[in-house]
Protein backbone atom coordinates (compact mmCIF):
# COMPACT_ATOMS: atom_id res chain seq x y z
CA UNK A 1 0.00 0.00 0.00
CA UNK A 2 1.42 3.56 -1.06
CA UNK A 3 0.34 7.00 0.52
CA UNK A 4 1.29 10.16 -0.82
CA UNK A 5 1.37 13.44 0.48
CA UNK A 6 -1.84 14.23 -0.91
CA UNK A 7 -3.42 11.05 0.37
CA UNK A 8 -1.82 11.74 4.00
CA UNK A 9 -3.57 15.36 3.77
CA UNK A 10 -6.87 14.13 2.72
CA UNK A 11 -6.80 11.47 5.26
CA UNK A 12 -5.68 14.09 7.59
CA UNK A 13 -8.75 16.43 6.77
CA UNK A 14 -11.49 13.73 7.13
CA UNK A 15 -10.34 12.12 10.73
CA UNK A 16 -10.12 16.13 12.20
CA UNK A 17 -13.77 16.24 10.83
CA UNK A 18 -14.39 12.97 12.40
CA UNK A 19 -15.26 12.03 15.65
CA UNK A 20 -12.26 8.69 15.14
CA UNK A 21 -10.02 8.99 17.93
CA UNK A 22 -7.63 6.73 17.12
CA UNK A 23 -6.08 5.38 13.82
CA UNK A 24 -3.50 3.23 12.94
CA UNK A 25 -2.68 2.27 9.18
CA UNK A 26 0.68 0.25 8.09
CA UNK A 27 1.31 -0.19 5.16
CA UNK A 28 4.52 -2.12 3.14
CA UNK A 29 7.27 0.77 4.18
CA UNK A 30 5.45 2.96 6.62
CA UNK A 31 2.97 3.10 10.02
CA UNK A 32 0.86 6.33 10.64
CA UNK A 33 -0.80 6.74 14.54
CA UNK A 34 -3.42 9.12 14.89
CA UNK A 35 -4.06 9.88 18.48
CA UNK A 36 -6.40 12.75 19.82
CA UNK A 37 -7.80 13.06 23.59
CA UNK A 38 -10.73 15.35 22.96
CA UNK A 39 -11.99 15.79 26.76
CA UNK A 40 -15.21 17.29 27.36
CA UNK A 41 -14.43 18.15 30.79
CA UNK A 42 -12.16 20.88 29.22
CA UNK A 43 -13.78 23.47 26.94
CA UNK A 44 -10.07 24.57 25.44
CA UNK A 45 -8.33 21.59 24.66
CA UNK A 46 -4.69 21.29 23.21
CA UNK A 47 -4.81 20.56 19.71
CA UNK A 48 -2.88 17.49 18.71
CA UNK A 49 -1.23 17.00 15.17
CA UNK A 50 -1.05 13.43 13.90
CA UNK A 51 1.38 10.86 15.07
CA UNK A 52 3.58 9.33 12.04
CA UNK A 53 6.09 7.07 13.58
CA UNK A 54 8.97 5.63 11.50
CA UNK A 55 9.15 2.15 10.35
CA UNK A 56 10.57 -0.63 12.02
CA UNK A 57 14.16 -0.84 12.05
CA UNK A 58 16.55 -3.65 12.54
CA UNK A 59 18.18 -3.44 15.74
CA UNK A 60 22.11 -2.41 15.50
CA UNK A 61 24.44 -4.50 17.01
CA UNK A 62 27.02 -3.61 20.03
CA UNK A 63 30.70 -2.72 18.39
CA UNK A 64 32.05 -4.10 21.50
CA UNK A 65 30.09 -6.84 23.52
CA UNK A 66 33.01 -6.63 26.31
CA UNK A 67 31.99 -2.83 27.27
CA UNK A 68 28.73 -3.08 29.17
CA UNK A 69 26.54 -0.41 28.39
CA UNK A 70 26.44 2.55 29.77
CA UNK A 71 23.75 2.86 33.04
CA UNK A 72 20.74 5.44 32.45
CA UNK A 73 21.41 8.63 34.25
CA UNK A 74 19.26 8.01 37.89
CA UNK A 75 15.75 9.75 37.95
CA UNK A 76 14.57 11.69 41.39
CA UNK A 77 11.41 9.91 42.66
CA UNK A 78 10.08 13.30 43.85
CA UNK A 79 9.97 14.33 39.76
CA UNK A 80 7.15 14.25 37.53
CA UNK A 81 8.35 14.00 33.67
CA UNK A 82 6.69 15.63 30.77
CA UNK A 83 6.58 13.58 28.00
CA UNK A 84 6.45 14.17 23.72
CA UNK A 85 2.88 13.23 22.92
CA UNK A 86 3.76 12.79 19.14
CA UNK A 87 6.62 12.80 16.79
CA UNK A 88 8.22 16.00 16.04
CA UNK A 89 10.61 18.71 16.81
CA UNK A 90 10.54 20.11 20.07
CA UNK A 91 11.15 24.01 20.58
CA UNK A 92 12.00 26.04 23.75
CA UNK A 93 10.41 29.49 22.74
CA UNK A 94 7.38 30.25 20.29
CA UNK A 95 9.24 31.80 17.37
CA UNK A 96 13.28 32.54 16.90
CA UNK A 97 14.96 34.99 19.13
CA UNK A 98 12.41 35.17 21.48
CA UNK A 99 12.33 33.94 25.53
CA UNK A 100 11.80 30.64 26.15
CA UNK A 101 8.67 29.24 27.71
CA UNK A 102 10.21 28.22 30.83
CA UNK A 103 13.60 28.00 32.33
CA UNK A 104 14.89 25.23 34.97
CA UNK A 105 13.65 26.97 38.36
CA UNK A 106 10.32 28.74 36.99
CA UNK A 107 7.73 27.65 38.53
CA UNK A 108 4.62 26.87 36.28
CA UNK A 109 0.79 26.04 36.55
CA UNK A 110 -1.50 23.16 35.55
CA UNK A 111 -2.34 24.79 31.25
CA UNK A 112 0.38 26.69 30.79
CA UNK A 113 2.42 26.03 27.63
CA UNK A 114 6.15 24.25 28.40
CA UNK A 115 7.02 24.18 24.49
CA UNK A 116 6.13 24.09 21.05
CA UNK A 117 6.47 20.31 19.29
CA UNK A 118 6.13 20.87 15.55
CA UNK A 119 4.82 18.07 13.42
CA UNK A 120 4.00 18.06 9.86
CA UNK A 121 4.54 22.19 9.36
CA UNK A 122 1.95 22.85 12.60
CA UNK A 123 3.10 24.33 15.80
CA UNK A 124 1.31 22.63 18.70
CA UNK A 125 2.06 24.30 21.90
CA UNK A 126 2.49 21.81 25.06
CA UNK A 127 0.88 22.88 27.98
CA UNK A 128 1.61 21.11 31.64
CA UNK A 129 -0.55 19.12 33.15
CA UNK A 130 0.84 19.89 36.58
CA UNK A 131 1.94 22.54 38.66
CA UNK A 132 5.63 22.73 40.17
CA UNK A 133 8.91 23.91 39.36
CA UNK A 134 10.88 22.88 36.43
CA UNK A 135 14.17 20.85 37.71
CA UNK A 136 15.56 19.80 34.46
CA UNK A 137 15.05 20.51 30.87
CA UNK A 138 16.40 17.23 28.66
CA UNK A 139 16.05 18.83 24.76
CA UNK A 140 17.76 21.93 23.06
CA UNK A 141 15.61 23.59 20.45
CA UNK A 142 15.53 21.86 17.49
CA UNK A 143 15.96 18.31 18.93
CA UNK A 144 14.03 15.67 16.98
CA UNK A 145 11.85 13.91 19.58
CA UNK A 146 9.75 10.37 19.51
CA UNK A 147 6.27 9.67 20.79
CA UNK A 148 6.70 9.20 24.88
CA UNK A 149 10.42 10.78 25.29
CA UNK A 150 11.04 12.66 28.21
CA UNK A 151 11.22 16.83 27.66
CA UNK A 152 11.38 17.94 31.18
CA UNK A 153 10.82 17.25 34.57
CA UNK A 154 8.84 18.67 37.01
CA UNK A 155 9.17 18.55 40.82
CA UNK A 156 5.31 19.16 41.97
CA UNK A 157 4.38 21.55 44.23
Amino acid sequence: MQLDHDQLRSLLALLGESDIQELCLEGDDFRLEVRRNLSAAAPVAMVQAPVLASPPQAPVAAASPSVPPPAPPAVRSDLQAITAPMVGTFYRSPAPGEPAFVEIGSRISAGQPVCILEAMKLMNELESEISGEVVEILLESGTPVEFGQVLMRIKPA
